[in-house]
Formats: C-alpha cells, structure tokens, sequence
C-alpha cells in the first residue's frame, strides 16, 4: 500500500460511526509485586499482595479499544453489563472512551458483568506472567424481554451507523449477546440493507449467522464448513471463496503466524503473511484489533487487499503489548509500515 493510498482511507475514520454489538467483558488486571510475598497464618499458603489494579473494557469491548484508538467519532457499544461493581467499573470504562455514546448500553439485574480477572506477577527486569485466570460468566439463558431490548436498540442504531461490529464471546449457547432472536434481527438488517457493512465473529463458530462479511480463524472455518480442519493456504482460501460467494460478502480467515487469507464473492482470493516478530509477544486481543481494522477500513472504501494490510499491521502492533489486552493507532501504523517519513 502506497502511502498516498494509507492517508486517504485512514482520513475517513474519523467521519465513521460504527456499532459494536456483542459481549462486553471486564478485563481486570491484578498486579501482584512478588517481592511482598508472605505466607498465612491460617492457612500456610502464600499470599500474593496486590499492589496495582487496573480495568479495560474486554471481549467486544477490545474491539470498541482499537476502534476508539483509530480515532472513529462515534461509537455505540450494544450489550448489557449486571448491576454489580463489575458493571460499575466496565460503564465507566467504556465511557472514558472517546466517541462512545451508551445511549444503547443496558444494566440489569438479571445478569452478571462478564469478568476476565487477570492476576499479573510483575517482576522487575521481566515480562508480565499472567498466572490462572478468574472468569465470571453468566451460565442460564439471557432472559427473552432483554433480548427483545436488545433487537429493540440494534434495529434503531442501523440507521445511524456506517458499520456494525457482531462479537461473540460466549461458551454457553444463548447465554450473551448475540442470542438467537437478535441474529434474526440482524439478518433482517442485512437483507434489507445490503449496503450497510456488518462484520461478525464469534468465539466458537458463524453458524447460524446472518450473510454478512464473516472473520473467522482456520478452527472456526473448519468448524462452520464440516470439515475436520484445514492445513495448507490453499484449502482455506478456497473454503473461504465458498463462503463469500454463498453469502455475497468478503470472508476473512486469520491464520496466526501465517498472516490471513481474504475472498471476495467474485471468487478472488489473497493470501498476506503476517508481519515479522520484533520481540517477545503476547497473541491476547490481535484478533479483535483485526475485526476493528478490517471494518473501518471497509468502511473507508478500502479494498479486501487494502483492509488485510491495515488488519496486519494492527495485529503486529497488538502481539507486541505484553500484559495488557492492546490496540493500534493510526500514528503507530503509519510509523511501522513507513517508518517517520510516509513519502
């Protein structure tokens, strides 16, 4: 990508209004100083002293992160948080943003706030280790009159948007967001507005999912096309060609340390390595810097090639932040595709 090109779609993102709708998470961040180890009296075990605690909006909200960082005006996070503390610090969080509107945000008593507990052992001269993690999920289905609220706020923000972001994080069927009845609502959106971008993943599989621009990694591809897996670059590209001419919408499939391979439904197909690694690396949240840059991109007018090198660099930039879930700025793109000089 020519750097005249590079400036020309990345102009538009501050003129972008995007949707983000999905599982909004807490990503609270213990940092544990090892040096204040002690033991219990009561129990003999050590106690890990916490020096240092920090909150993120996680899971879609690490796809609004890099969306905000992009530097998109307005942003719409479409999900639900519980009444509890944890919902507390995740609306508070998500408000620090700038451009998110929670116009479309709902608190409830009905759920828990999705956590990701995160303890960090933070020595000196090291690399953050992240030791086992504390989740807090919600296991019963999400009650049907908040998924009616929520097919309610999504049918009023498509007209308000340049793009919708779909984020399924989930391991429970029907227990987050993206429930079966919004999906219906969604593909009504689709197909009655096929000019309006909507991209979707989902943790576990796209099946079920209206026809619209689909992300996916080569598990999840296997996963919605019945096959065992995929190996070589060649069968996923083609998978990949099947799935963008089925549902008339580009495919993209993230492959790791192999870069990602997109398809168009005019059967084209482009494979782009991934970047070289400058150092150790920490994978946490590349994927949705990928989703977020994908999207605004498209939504810029870039083409499948040109939305594939700006989800690459991102990704890059993101596998370089240790201890944190990270994102990408438009400054950092430019800086690492053409160093301090773009001309």
């Amino acid at each position: 990508m020519i750097a005249d090109r590079f400036e020309a779609i990345t102009r538009q993102y501050p003129r972008l209004r995007v949707a983000i709708v999905g599982d909004f998470c807490l990503d609270r961040y213990l940092e544990i100083d090892p040096a204040r180890t002690e033991t219990s009296i009561e129990t003999s075990l050590p106690v890990y002293n916490v020096t240092k605690v920090r909150a993120q909006p996680g899971g879609a909200g690490t796809v609004l992160n890099n969306l905000s960082a992009l530097g998109v005006s307005t942003l719409y996070p479409m999900g639900f948080a519980g009444e509890d503390g944890e919902g507390y610090e995740l609306c508070r969080a998500l408000a620090a943003q700038p451009g998110v509107r929670l116009d479309y945000f709902l608190q409830t008593s009905d759920r828990h706030t999705f956590t990701y507990c995160k303890p960090l052992v933070m020595e000196l001269g090291k690399s953050p280790r992240e030791l086992n993690r504390l989740d807090q999920k919600n296991w019963t289905p999400t009650p049907l009159a908040l998924a009616g609220r929520l097919s309610a706020a999504v049918t009023s923000v498509a007209n308000e948007v340049d793009a919708l972001v779909l984020l399924g994080q989930v391991d429970e069927p029907e227990t987050g967001v993206l429930t079966a009845g919004v999906l219906a609502t969604l593909s009504t959106i689709a197909r009655a507005k096929p000019a309006r971008l909507i991209l979707a993943d989902n943790r576990h599989s796209l099946r079920g999912f209206p026809p619209v621009v689909l992300k996916m990694n080569a598990a999840e591809l296997a996963a919605l096309t019945g096959t065992q897996s995929y190996s070589a670059v060649t069968d996923i590209a083609a998978a990949a060609v099947g799935l963008a001419r089925r549902n008339g919408r580009p495919v993209f499939v993230t492959l790791a340390e192999r870069g990602i391979v997109g398809a168009s439904p005019d059967g084209q197909a482009e494979h782009l390595p991934a970047l070289t690694v400058r150092g150790e690396i920490d994978i946490v949240g590349a994927g949705d810097a990928v989703s977020a840059n994908l999207t605004t991109a498209l939504a810029a007018g870039a083409t499948v090639r040109e939305a594939m090198e700006l989800a690459n660099l991102a990704a890059s930039i993101v596998v370089h932040q240790l201890g944190t879930t990270g994102s990408a700025s438009v400054a950092q793109l430019r800086q690492l595709r053409f160093g301090d000089d773009p001309a």
